[in-house]
């Protein structure tokens, strides 16, 4: 048993040091991305999209190689880790979520291989969800081994912060390919796009991203301002329905802790994706917004996993009730 412990508390060390790397890869990608399409230069917005054009890289080298440091060690801890999950005996669901973890690691490695092609469309898109799915497998691995949460015991589905994250999800799918699409100026006013409420049909085509670019989209291109409008409306889906479960979750002491940082997250991103259309897309805002998407993600999975250990005390004080009545 003290052996076990000894495991245990080597994953949630683990889990954590990758969390914390898995949002410097974050930082680092989004800074080397968004520096290269131009955001944040002095004559915005003719820059704009620029490495497309063979321009000078605005970001530093510095940069590069935290990026590529961070996600080497991300990669080694990896391995590393799902062998402290496997041997000598394995530990369910760690076991499992750190193969996902080592999985998508491998994967988002090859995909850089491909990445230095600024015109293709899918290398970035997928890099961006993949460095969401670094911080919530990192996270949920973290909350499995946790000391208070039982495994096996029963609990009910939150359904409500599922359904925000699913929009939260949308919301962050649409984001990525608006930026490797590099179609950020396509619409730069808010709420509409230049009294756009409604996109058009014609605009279906940006979300397909096995496609190449060759330019910067104009302003007003359709199918930027779909992406745009989109993610927009799935962003205020997910608003809604996690403003609403974390507002809920202040009910709850189990949930409370899990709510409150929701909520606080949910008027920061709000406010980070806002100011970044009102300042014609600062850098350090549209890098600041993207970050925290990944952090609001992950008060989202910190809130289920809280409303299930809830359930689960709910069941067992019901289960001791009935046992001490009979």
């Amino acid at each position: 048993m003290e052996l076990l412990g000894g495991r245990l508390r080597k994953i949630r060390i683990l889990a954590l040091l990758l969390t914390a790397l898995s949002f410097a890869i974050i930082f680092a990608s989004v800074y080397i991305r968004l520096s290269m399409a131009g955001l944040g230069c002095a004559d915005w917005p003719d820059c704009y999209g620029q490495i497309l054009a063979g321009g000078p890289h605005p970001h530093s080298g510095g940069v590069r190689i935290l990026h590529r440091v961070t996600a080497a060690l991300s990669l080694l801890l990896g391995f590393v880790t799902l062998s402290v999950c496997l041997r000598p005996t394995p530990i369910q669901p760690a076991a499992r979520i750190a193969t996902q973890l080592l999985a998508l690691m491998i994967l988002l490695t090859f995909i850089g291989l491909w990445s230095a092609a600024p015109h293709r469309v899918w290398p970035t898109f997928l890099n961006i969800l993949g460095g969401l799915g670094l911080v919530s497998l990192s996270l949920a691995l973290y909350l499995a081994v946790r000391p208070d949460v039982a495994p096996t015991a029963p609990s009910r589905p939150a359904l409500l912060p599922r359904a925000g994250l699913v929009a939260l999800v949308l919301a962050s799918a649409l984001g990525a390919l608006i930026g490797a699409r590099y179609a950020a100026i396509s619409c730069a006013t808010t709420p509409a796009c230049a009294g756009v409420w409604w996109p058009a049909v014609g605009g279906l085509a940006a979300l397909n991203p096995f496609v190449t670019v060759a330019a910067a989209p104009l302003p007003g291109d359709a199918g930027g301002v779909l992406l745009h409008l989109l993610h927009r409306y799935c962003a205020v889906a997910a608003l809604l329905l996690l403003g609403l479960a974390g507002w809920r979750a202040l009910a709850v002491e189990a949930t409370r802790t899990a709510g409150r940082w929701l909520l606080l997250l949910l008027v920061i991103e709000f406010g980070l994706g806002s100011l970044t259309v009102v300042s014609g897309f600062s850098l350090w805002l549209a890098i600041g917004h993207s970050i925290c998407a990944a952090a609001l993600l992950a008060a989202g999975i910190h809130l289920v996993n809280a409303s299930k250990a809830d359930s689960r005390a709910v069941t067992c004080a019901s289960a001791c009730r009935g046992h001490w009545i009979r």
